[in-house]
């Protein structure tokens, strides 16, 4: 099973790190604000990132690592730089 890691841009310019097993649906969520209370509060933009991983703990390593990351170092993942 795969498993997915995104980044999503709101619409304030900040940042929502996340980890699903179905990306078109978990962005349905977020669009129809069933997803976080965070990205319902500042609105959802657009996916900036994804990335797969084999399993859901790879997964969630890698997200409690972005979410370590300040905001130039998550941007600089998303423009391709990291």
């Amino acid at each position: 099973m795969t498993w997915y890691l995104y980044i999503l841009q709101c619409q304030d310019a900040s940042l929502y790190t996340g980890i699903t097993l179905n990306v078109e649906q978990r962005l349905a969520h977020h669009a129809a604000g069933r997803g976080s209370q965070y990205v319902r509060s500042h609105g959802l933009a657009k996916l900036a990132h994804l990335e797969r991983h084999k399993t859901k703990s790879a997964a969630l390593r890698r997200e409690l690592k972005i979410k370590s990351w300040p905001r130039r170092k998550k941007l600089a993942l998303i423009n391709g730089h990291s």
